[in-house]
């Protein structure tokens, strides 16, 4: 008989039947220990329950008798206050009688001809709860005139059919500690009693510490139940079983809090039982396995020096020894320390994968710091230029307004689109830093680059063959147009020069799904550009997106076409993959993240003039000086009413001062602590009436606010007042 099957036989005959009866036993006592307590515990909160109701029901039988007295029916206050004074003897009792308004007319703590009585409030909500006809018992309260912890009973006094007064008795909460006394509680139990509110209002141990707290929101919420039980821990802080029912007149709640360790006591002595007899048990396997293992111990020892040697990396020998498991081990082991050669070969190999990922990461994150820095070189110079474009871009469209001549408009016009130019080479030094707000369009990329084709086919030669799929319902993206039509056509340039002989040039539009990676898991629009070029190797792959590295001679290429890409798919919130081998062409790969908005619909204004009239008092904030000499007699001209300051603190200080505005018109950046951005968004938190218009040449911040329409500059002056008066129709529909 083999090993296993004697050690098996062992196992079975020794530990399986000590657990079965362990658990059986372990378990049949738990149940029924913890099944009992429950039960009795619950029978017995009941009962004390019932016994608080009849402690209130016997003030209610007093107030019932009072409330039928000829002296209160005849409305004789004086001779019904000596009768209420007999009833609440001392101070432990107060017989209270107010108006249906709760305004006290008589209070037994105070003589009868005490004036400014306390309105009492402790029955007001609970009254508006139940009714005017209903007997109220109120939750805890603090006595204004006893100050201490009391509770009261409230009945209607009714007088011809009709409720005159209500009547309450008022005790002390130390008087319900008597509920306590001859209940014979074991000396680690504890009784309280809740209000509806969960507050302790008696309590067989330390009543002066626990009166007035509130159980946690875990037990108010399971009182809910009326009665049952709650796991946790009690205001002493024990591991408690706190049992509750809560009595159904006065809907107050009897608590006993039994230790854990209390009810757990009998399981835990049973348990003791049952584990003593599984360590008998245990000990009788022991001394069988002690007899096995002496039968095996020599055949084991072999086996330990053949791991030895394993472990060295030398090579393990062939060995029997008669049992056939023992022989097993030694050609598993055999086999293993060929495996764990394989496997040290295979783990080189890994590290030298590994270390060529690290570098590869490396050199992506030495990328990302190159164009971040290209990014603030040319976002600085794209910000103040375009202050410069803006001002010649106002100041030609209003001297082109009040032109009329034709020569001199003919060139004004001219010059007004070699500063559209201007702002086009603008927009594209740009690509390097920060995403634009004022340049996002959500666009459907079957009609993008369907409107680049005639484009992209002018930019390759006749000996290269472009093909262009796109799938059905390709998925709507968000990015600057102007630096996705740059994009593609730098890709399809590259394409063009890597194909000398010609070739054939794809271009396909695909939705996926990207589980992680590089890039956060969700949508994404996949665009790659895949030609038959001459391809590439790794050491040019590694450098083909670092700015003005460039593989072609001198004079023919900038090295920016394939750094401009890579920064408008980071900028887009995806990422560009390079794929390619010497002599099997290149694919370019663009990751774009799908669109939550809908496609963006055209602008029809050209912004080079005015749609409509316009009006309204306007707060311009601008501190570039040449801007706002030529903007500002624009916005006056249209019709607006302008007030002009340099910064955000100077136009806080014509709000803050009283000032009226329709709509403030700021720049981004600006000098001082308060930029255009945070100036929106404190006039949208203290003045949400006026409508707020953002420009920018460039910004480093995402503009996240919600109607703040940013515009781009240079913009045209009818750009502009549409901007404003769509603003301002906007106050108005919400007016």
């Amino acid at each position: 008989m083999h090993i296993r099957s004697r050690l098996l036989l062992l196992v079975l005959a020794v530990l399986i039947p000590s657990f079965i009866a362990a658990a059986l036993g372990i378990g049949y006592v738990y149940k029924e220990a913890i099944e009992s307590q429950h039960e009795n515990m619950r029978e017995t909160t009941r009962a004390w329950a019932l016994l608080l109701d009849k402690e209130f029901a016997k003030r209610e039988a007093i107030l019932q008798v009072l409330a039928l007295s000829p002296a209160l029916q005849s409305r004789d206050i004086k001779t019904f206050y000596a009768q209420a004074k007999a009833v609440a003897s001392g101070q432990e009792n107060v017989i209270v009688l107010s108006d249906t308004d709760g305004q006290q007319l008589l209070n037994t703590r105070l003589s009868p001809d005490a004036t400014g009585l306390p309105k009492s409030l402790s029955h007001a909500e609970l009254r508006s709860r139940y009714g005017p006809d209903a007997t109220i018992m109120s939750n805890l309260y603090l006595a204004p005139i006893g100050k201490r912890h009391s509770f009261s009973v409230q009945v209607p006094v009714t007088i011809d059919g009709r409720i005159v007064y209500y009547l309450a008795m008022g005790s002390f909460a130390s008087q319900l500690q008597s509920v306590f006394e001859g209940q014979n509680m074991p000396a680690d139990w504890h009784g309280s009693i809740l209000d509806r509110n969960g507050v302790v209002v008696a309590r067989s141990k330390e009543p002066g510490i626990y009166v007035g707290k509130r159980v946690q929101d875990d037990f108010v919420r399971k009182l809910a139940d009326n009665s049952g039980f709650y796991e946790g821990v009690s205001l002493h802080g024990a591991p408690s079983i706190g049992y509750f029912s809560r009595a159904p007149s006065s809907e107050w709640t009897f608590v006993v809090a039994v230790p854990k360790a209390s009810i757990q006591r009998t399981v835990v002595n049973a348990t003791a039982a049952v584990g003593a007899l599984a360590l008998l048990l245990l000990g009788l396997a022991v001394l069988g396995a002690l007899a096995v293992g002496r039968a095996i111990a020599s055949p084991m020892e072999g086996l330990r020096r053949a791991a030895e040697r394993l472990g060295r990396g030398e090579p393990v020998a062939p060995a029997t020894s008669g049992i056939v498991e023992m022989d097993a081990v030694n050609a598993a082991m055999v086999q293993a320390g060929a495996e764990i050669d394989n496997a040290k070969r295979e783990l080189e190999q890994r590290v030298a994968e590994a270390v060529a990922v690290a570098e590869r990461s490396q050199r992506a994150l030495l990328q990302a710091q190159k164009l971040e820095a290209l990014g603030r070189l040319t976002g600085g110079i794209a910000h103040d230029f375009n202050n410069v474009l803006q001002t010649l871009s106002t100041g030609l469209q209003v001297v082109l307004l009040s032109s009329s001549d034709a020569r001199v408009t003919s060139t004004l016009q001219a010059c007004q689109r070699a500063v559209e130019r201007a702002a086009e080479l603008t927009r594209q030094l740009m690509v390097f830093g920060r995403v634009q707000d004022a340049r996002l369009e959500t666009v459907d990329l079957s009609q993008q680059i369907g409107a680049m084709e005639p484009m992209l086919k002018g930019g390759l030669r006749g000996d290269i063959d472009l093909r262009i799929d796109v799938a059905e319902n390709i998925w709507p993206v968000t990015l600057d147009p102007l630096q996705f039509e740059l994009a593609l056509l730098n890709l399809a340039i590259n394409a063009r020069d890597a194909m000398p002989g010609g070739g054939t040039l794809l271009l396909e539009a695909r939705n996926d799904i990207l589980a992680g990676g590089e890039l956060p898991p969700g949508d994404y629009v996949r665009l790659s550009l895949k030609d038959s070029g001459v391809g590439m190797g790794q050491d040019v792959l590694a450098h083909a997106v670092d700015p003005f590295f460039t593989t072609k001679a001198v004079g023919k290429g900038s090295g920016m076409g394939l750094p401009q890409a890579y920064g408008f798919a980071r900028q887009a919130g995806g990422t560009l993959v390079l794929h390619g081998e010497p002599g099997r062409g290149t694919t370019v790969v663009i990751y774009l993240p799908r669109a939550t908005q809908a496609v963006a619909r055209p602008r029809a204004d050209d912004g080079t003039a005015p749609a409509e009239a316009s009006s309204g008092k306007v707060l311009f904030v601008e501190d570039d000086p040449m801007v706002m000499d030529v903007v500002l007699p624009a916005l006056e001209g249209a019709g607006f009413s302008v007030v002009a300051v340099r910064n955000g603190e100077e136009a806080l200080a014509f709000l803050d001062a009283g000032a009226r505005f329709d709509l403030v018109f700021s720049d981004i950046i600006m000098p001082g602590a308060v930029g255009g951005i945070d100036l929106a968004r404190i006039v949208q938190s203290r003045w949400p009436h006026i409508r707020v218009v953002l420009a920018t040449g460039y910004s480093d911040r995402r503009v996240d606010l919600p109607d703040v329409r940013v515009l781009a500059k240079p913009y045209g002056v009818g750009e502009l007042l549409a901007a404003l008066n769509d603003a301002l129709r906007t106050t108005g529909r919400e007016a």
